[in-house]
């Protein structure tokens, strides 16, 4: 294993979270043609990426812990196995409630296989470029919407939604099989060939001590109030566009712009941790994000919210690896699987909070307004939790 094979892991790892991210998103394509055909609610299909979230936010976890104890490639390999026979299953079904349980519950937790696991992988391949190679994994769930779900729009237009499901879940097992394959331990010691810092032991927690440290809460909080900030803008972004006047196609086309900005301001923020450290650019980035949050109060044109969408989606898609590098940076890899997997648990109940208060603050008042001034103090509160990070943990060396 020379040194450029950890960028094979980083692409195995951005193959791996783009088809099984884009695969679980695809949902909001399959929406209509299933409840046209089926008579199910939308509500109750809907209800699947509910069921998505929670259970991502425990498996993510779970698998974590996992990949600590046996390594990446046997839980890679699960959720490959898990994520095709789902979405299979699920494509089969004549019952909205199994329904709910092979794409909500089985897809969720096939899912949560790969982000955490990947993330913590790659950073044990990398010393050097580490948030940029975290990024960059990462940045498979950007290409998602604009690989999965047209492939997934065209194959309902081609066949029918049962058969584009059934498609999609072979497709994941020829894709995601071979490329769990290529996952391997990095060899020892670290992947530069340097010895790991005192920092990067983590000051020898063990995983009860590490949950239960300042490090841990801080990074939690942050992570949790940055998905819950974003979660209600991004979601609600092309109702409230519709709202301001702007023509139904043009508004999903902000969201599109959305996503497209944040594979670059993946590759940005990565770059700008590396050499500038991750607090800091992380602190700005969360700052920008909660004033960008508030300035679509101000929109009411195209052009504006293209302006803003390009800023937001560069910030929030930059912001969301430098978790995992803080991690890190605090634990160490020895337990970084079970401890990202736990902060990943917090950002999904974050990220399943915003678009159900935002939902609610519409029903109250009938306008967006007060979710996008929730969702900026929100972003202003996660900033602040950013700069109380304690300092890295460190201890003295011990003589040869």
């Amino acid at each position: 294993m020379s040194l450029p094979y950890r960028w094979v892991i980083v692409a195995a790892g951005a193959l791996m979270t783009c088809v099984a991210l884009g695969a679980m998103f695809s949902l909001a394509i399959f929406l209509e043609p299933m409840a046209l055909d089926t008579q199910w609610s939308r509500a109750g299909i809907s209800s699947a990426m509910t069921l998505n979230f929670l259970v991502m936010g425990l498996g993510g976890f779970a698998w974590g812990a996992i990949y600590d104890r046996f390594g990446a490639r046997i839980v890679v390999m699960t959720g490959a196995v898990l994520l095709g026979l789902a979405l299979v299953l699920a494509s089969r079904t004549g019952s909205l409630f199994v329904f709910q349980l092979a794409y909500g519950v089985l897809v969720g937790l096939a899912a949560s296989a790969f982000f955490a696991p990947m993330i913590a992988l790659t950073s044990a391949w990398f010393d050097t470029n580490r948030s940029l190679a975290v990024s960059l994994v990462s940045a498979g769930m950007g290409v998602a919407p604009m690989t999965i779900s047209p492939f997934a729009r065209w194959l309902i237009s081609a066949y029918d939604w049962r058969t584009a499901m059934f498609d999609i879940g072979i497709t994941a097992w020829v894709l995601l099989l071979p490329a769990a394959l290529l996952v391997r331990q990095p060899p020892k010691p670290a992947a530069d060939g340097a010895a790991p810092s005192v920092a990067a032991e983590g000051a020898g927690m063990t995983v009860p001590q590490a949950l239960r440290s300042p490090q841990f809460i801080v990074l939690g909080l942050t992570f949790f109030a940055c998905c819950a900030a974003h979660s209600g803008p991004i979601f609600h972004m092309v109702s409230y566009a519709m709202l301001c006047g702007i023509a139904p196609m043009a508004a999903v086309s902000i969201y599109s712009i959305e996503g497209l900005a944040g594979l670059g301001g993946r590759l940005l923020y990565g770059v700008l941790a590396d050499r500038l450290g991750v607090k800091p650019v992380l602190i700005t980035g969360l700052a920008i994000q909660a004033v960008v949050i508030a300035a679509y109060l101000a929109v009411s044109e195209l052009g504006q919210f293209y302006t803003l969408a390009v800023i937001f989606g560069a910030t929030y898609g930059g912001v969301m690896p430098l978790y995992a590098v803080l991690a890190r940076e605090y634990f160490g890899q020895r337990i970084l699987g079970t401890v990202f997997g736990a902060v990943t648990m917090l950002s999904s109940l974050g990220m399943a909070f915003g678009p159900l208060a935002g939902g609610m603050v519409f029903d109250a008042y009938a306008s967006y307004s007060w979710l996008f001034i929730g969702s900026a103090l929100v972003g202003l509160g996660a900033m602040a939790i950013a700069i109380a990070f304690p300092p890295l943990p460190r201890r003295e060396l011990q003589p040869a």
